[in-house]
């Protein structure tokens, strides 16, 4: 028996060695393989804004291999296989531009649109559908939605039904009743009271929401639907019928009933909010992130540095004749309070972040570049492209695990991933080049795919 078993086992360790080769073959013919299933892109004498530098590189070379960036060298990069070979003449190569305040719905249609009796959601995905891919053909790779009916249209771009930039979802904004999301027209009556949801709610437009229980519930609700960050409503607004801009919205227990049921889930809270004390309670409950704060005061920007919160904020543009007469009224003071806002928040040291937050005006939509360049009343050039990328970026990534794109973005360095922008110019030397991206953006690159491409 002994001599038996020596037999087999010798008998084995002569089978493996038999077959070893051809299993090693095996293996490296699959892993050759998968590599080369990734399409490679190589990027040849560009010149490099890698997303926080004050300075162009010297002509470099960028390779691309699937949805990332693999290297990134001044010499020749020699690769045994590469799909396409760019010769970029000396063009900058930059991150995609990130805007972290859309409404991918509320901005593709206008009000009467919003309340035609007739809308469905096939009428407002089409119109969000042809919106997304605007804002990508204008360089935007990735956005975060401030709230609003927006999973079905994030499902459709990642599928590759439609095309468009990555979206960050907040899912429906959440709001108190009598609160800047509460959208009911005048005849439709409290839930809570008389038991139908309201026709924005049923949209998946809002959440209203009152007590610690209601707020739970809506929080839980869209973080079940994939939102990576929760948009709570904390004081009035302008475009909102029964909210003074003046009023704080939500209790202290309400708002720290959505940073829990948010923190559990690894992400945050952002809200919109413009005074100084529904900033400072929003801050006292956990939030990270304020909307707006046209009307914040110097104390209140000192305690958002000291507890480390961000500014997402907009250029608001002067009032228009298209405009509701009561919105008009009430976005006076906000209008006139961002021309201090935004030289004390940098003064101070605020994080900040930029957005457009466009509503209900989708003419507005095709000046979305446009809008980045009043920020030049404040701020260099290298500090705004630093702002709408890498800064726009670092807020995004606030989401943690509940970020719907795992990688980093806003920069152009070994390892990130693939959003990237061809223009023709140096955008640190003339800013205005991004504000004609038919013309100045020549290949626009989401994930490792080009979307745009005028150098064939």
């Amino acid at each position: 028996m002994k001599n038996l078993n020596t037999t087999f086992k010798t008998f084995r360790i002569q089978t493996v060695a038999n077959y070893l080769p051809l299993v090693l073959a095996l293996a490296i013919a699959f892993w050759s393989s998968a590599l080369h299933s990734q399409e490679t892109i190589l990027f040849q004498n560009v010149k490099v804004f890698d997303g926080t530098s004050e300075a162009l590189s010297s002509p470099s070379n960028v390779l691309i291999t699937g949805n990332k960036i693999e290297k990134i060298n001044p010499k020749d990069i020699n690769i045994d296989h590469v799909d396409r070979v760019i010769d970029g003449e000396g063009k900058t190569l930059m991150p995609g531009l990130i805007d972290v305040h859309v409404h991918m719905a509320f901005g593709a249609m206008t009000m009467k649109e919003m309340m035609w009796a007739g809308l469905s959601e096939e009428f407002a995905m089409s119109r969000a559908g042809e919106n997304a891919e605007q804002m990508l053909m204008r360089g935007f790779t990735a956005v975060r939605d401030a709230g609003g009916p927006i999973f079905p249209l994030k499902a459709a771009i990642d599928k590759g039904d439609l095309v468009g930039p990555r979206i960050w979802p907040s899912g429906a904004t959440i709001s108190q009743t009598a609160g800047h999301g509460d959208f009911r027209t005048p005849d439709e009556r409290s839930r809570r009271f008389f038991g139908e949801p309201s026709r924005a709610e049923k949209f998946g437009a809002t959440f209203i929401a009152d007590g610690r229980s209601e707020v739970l519930t809506a929080v839980r609700e869209n973080l079940r639907f994939g939102a990576s960050q929760i948009k709570l409503m904390a004081g009035g607004g302008t475009s909102s019928a029964y909210d003074p801009v003046d009023v704080t919205q939500y209790t202290f227990d309400e708002m720290r009933a959505a940073v829990e049921a948010a923190e559990d889930w690894g992400t945050y809270v952002m809200v919109h909010a413009y005074t100084p004390r529904a900033i400072k309670r929003a801050i006292e409950a956990g939030v990270k992130v304020i909307e707006h704060g046209q009307l914040i005061d110097e104390e209140t920007l000192e305690l958002m540095v000291e507890r480390d919160i961000w500014l997402s904020t907009q250029v608001l543009r002067a009032s228009t004749p298209d405009m509701d007469p009561l919105r008009k009224e009430k976005r006076k003071p906000v209008i006139e309070g961002q021309a201090q806002m935004w030289p004390m928040a940098k003064e101070l040291g605020v994080k900040i972040a930029w957005g457009t937050d466009f509503l209900f005006e989708p003419d507005l939509n095709h000046q979305q570049n446009k809008y980045i360049l009043p920020l030049t009343e404040w701020f260099t050039p290298a500090e705004i492209l630093k702002m709408v990328t890498h800064d726009n970026a670092q807020v995004l990534a606030l989401s943690g695990l509940r970020s719907p794109y795992q990688g980093k973005l806003g920069v152009v360095e070994e390892g990130a991933l693939a959003d990237l922008l061809l223009v023709n110019g140096n955008p640190l030397e003339n800013l205005e080049l991004l504000s004609n991206p038919s013309e100045n953006f020549v290949i626009i690159m989401k994930d490792g795919k080009i979307y745009k491409d005028l150098m064939e």
